[in-house]
């Protein structure tokens, strides 16, 4: 902080009792000061115990920055936690967290399973080869990192996939056995098809909306709009494959091509999508979806 303007010593001191002040209203946000932080480490790390360090050379450099003060505190702030924090202690903590409470998500599980029929001809030996290098991992052992090792004992794994072409039965008798608990996930109801369209802060309506609005129009969705969107894209789901919230998109995507590629061109500034508007945009895809049930 800047010395008082007056010579006294408690000139000095309200003055930088009034300029803390200022700062702590956030009135000083704006301004701009310079700063020295530390500058981001761009050496490559080694998986290779001590190699890294050597590499490194220990000390980190730091440069010269012109910042607002916002952002000049909390690189201050951010600095001064690092130092604070001791390195061997954050992955001694964080190696024992992994361990005693680490999930392990692993998803699309069914891509390296084949059916028993496709394996006797096929001889799918890379997928089976697979879920034999999965084994270890789930059954427990000890796996070299980086930053030290980690025993997996105690790690809970999650497996998921869709199995439209195989069963988990399909999968190695030993996985399976290490993964004993089978649960059947249920298929996306028209009312959650609503809420995923409506809920999420970033929907795709939302996000609809605000590329509209880079064009200088506002988009608005009627009420009876979303709900028809995730009708159909229930429906579409129940006569085609079930993709899911994915199908959402066609639908949205369906729903607004016209209007996004005439947005540039628009003399209107507002825009109401309806459910008429749906209706009229989607038939032929409901069309399209009850003939394809008859297309072998």
């Amino acid at each position: 902080l800047p010395p008082g303007a007056g010579g006294g010593g408690g000139g000095q001191q309200s003055t930088q009792e009034s300029w803390l002040e200022s700062l702590r209203n956030g009135e000083l946000d704006q301004k701009e000061v310079t700063v020295e932080v530390p500058t981001p480490d761009q050496t490559p790390e080694l998986n290779i115990p001590g190699a890294a360090m050597t590499m490194m050379g220990g000390g980190k450099s730091s440069e010269k920055r012109r910042l607002p003060v916002r952002d000049a505190l909390a690189a201050l702030e951010d600095a001064e936690l690092e130092k604070l924090m001791d390195s061997a202690d954050l992955t001694r903590e964080a190696i024992s967290s992994v361990e005693e409470n680490g999930i392990v998500f692993m998803d699309e599980i069914d891509k390296i399973c084949s059916s028993r029929d496709m394996r006797s001809t096929s001889a799918d030996a890379s997928a089976e080869g697979v879920q034999r290098d999965l084994l270890p991992l789930i059954e427990g052992s000890t796996i070299n990192t980086k930053y030290g090792n980690v025993q997996t004992d105690h790690i809970l794994f999650i497996a998921s996939g869709a199995f439209h072409h195989v069963k988990p039965s399909d999968l190695l008798a030993e996985l399976q056995g290490r993964l004993p608990i089978r649960v059947e996930l249920k298929g996306l109801t028209e009312g959650d098809m609503y809420r995923i369209l409506t809920e999420p802060i970033t929907n795709l309506l939302a996000q609809q909306v605000e590329l509209m609005q880079a064009e200088g129009i506002e988009l608005e969705f009627e009420e009876g709009a979303v709900r028809e969107m995730a009708r159909v894209a229930t429906e579409a789901n129940r006569l085609l494959e079930n993709i899911g919230a994915r199908r959402l998109h066609t639908i949205v995507e369906r729903v607004m091509e016209d209007i996004s590629f005439e947005a540039p061109d628009m003399e209107e500034t507002r825009v109401v999508v309806t459910k008429e508007l749906v209706e009229e945009r989607v038939s032929s895809l409901l069309v399209k979806s009850d003939l394809s049930k008859y297309i072998l």
